[in-house]
């Protein structure tokens, strides 16, 4: 998949917030990376070897905050010198800017020939609607939370001040879509992220006793919710991602929950396969773990808010809780347990979100945005 023949082809650029992991936005990226070969990619901070070859073949250019202590570490602590440090990329020379954007980037500035395409999975989170999340007193202390909430403020304001600078929005879900509207004023055509559902299939084997949370471990993510839930229940718990909310989060957890840390994704594909289900306790803008669970052949058992309803079909691919608590969770996973799940359904749901459907997608958006004038 590429953009085109060399000798036509336009002159892309790449721009993603930051590499520090292999998330649903950085497997989104790498989809990206093998539709555009050619195209260097630029990006806030970058920990090397944290993202896929594919992604860290390619020319990466960092802003300054790279040079900062222990960026890799503090990036979000750094969130009040993104405006700045995006506004210093130089797009001269492209013909096209892709921004895959859950904070800062869909706010880069491109050269009046060039035109702006943002694939956000999220308006900027802190800013908006979960500041409380990152930055309230129980996260980082009373006094750094006070501070930090004017700052907020202002960077909401630079974000939606600064929306204008997109020519086209395309959401990751129904759900963002809606945020950009709310947020930007701004139209968003849908477009589903990719899940490799030629590698992430059945197993065969019979379900183990156990439940699963593929995920980062940060704290709007509500993975307290499954780990209590799942005491609750006496059952084990996997928990496969990293985070700065990691030594909270093991506080939280009994002798039946096993932090995993990062997996790669032949031990993922393996946990996904022998799970009971997957739990998504969080309000997810899209959530790439549950169509990755569903392709295993496996149930979801998710919270009933956000993107995840536009994958996960209740009672026939999971089940979704409609109350954010441990009880009704635990509830809702003793009831998977019990159920008989049909794999052939769930494969054939997730098969709704194979590469080369967003593969198709993305490349008419690019067509259809080159074809015509730049938009107002």
């Amino acid at each position: 998949m590429t953009a085109g023949p060399a000798n036509d082809a336009p002159r892309v650029a790449l721009v993603h917030d930051w590499l520090t992991g292999m998330r649903g936005g950085e497997k989104v990226l790498d989809a990206l990376c093998e539709m555009f070969p050619s195209a260097p990619l630029y990006t806030l901070v970058r920990v090397p070897g944290s993202v896929s070859p594919r992604i860290e073949a390619r020319p990466i250019h960092t802003s300054f905050v790279q040079r900062l202590p222990r960026p890799g570490r503090f990036y979000r602590h750094y969130l009040p010198l993104y405006p700045l440090a995006v506004e210093l990329f130089d797009f001269s020379g492209y013909d096209l800017v892709i921004s895959s954007s859950h904070c800062a980037v869909k706010s880069v500035k491109v050269p009046a020939s060039s035109v702006h395409l943002c694939y956000c999975h999220s308006p900027m989170r802190y800013a908006w609607d979960q500041f409380d999340a990152y930055f309230g007193p129980a996260q980082v202390g009373e006094l750094p939370s006070r501070l930090m909430r004017p700052v907020m403020r202002l960077m909401a304001r630079w974000d939606r001040a600064t929306a204008g600078r997109v020519d086209h929005f395309l959401a990751n879900s129904r759900y963002v879509a809606a945020r950009i509207a709310r947020y930007y004023n701004r139209q968003a055509s849908v477009l589903y992220p990719p899940v490799d559902t030629s590698f992430f299939t059945p197993g065969g084997a019979a379900p183990e006793p156990y439940y699963l949370v593929v995920s980062a471990l940060v704290p709007y993510k509500r993975i307290d919710i499954a780990i209590q839930a799942a005491s609750r229940l006496g059952v084990p718990l996997k928990i496969a991602g990293a985070g700065p909310d990691g030594a909270r989060l093991r506080a939280l957890g009994g002798s039946t929950v096993e932090f995993l840390g990062a997996v790669d994704d032949q031990s993922l594909r393996d946990l996904y396969r022998r799970a009971q289900a997957l739990v998504l306790p969080a309000e997810e803008d899209f959530g790439i773990a549950p169509v990755e669970s569903m392709a295993c052949g496996r149930p979801v058992v998710a919270f009933a808010r956000g993107g995840v309803t536009e994958s996960v079909e209740a009672g026939v691919t999971g089940l979704l809780v409609e109350q954010q608590t441990p009880e009704a969770f635990a509830e809702a996973m003793e009831a998977a347990a019990a159920r008989p799940w049909v794999s052939a359904r769930l494969v054939e749901r997730a098969a709704a979100f194979a590469p080369d459907r967003f593969a198709r997608g993305f490349q008419q958006a690019v067509s259809d945005m080159l074809s015509s004038a730049r938009p107002c």
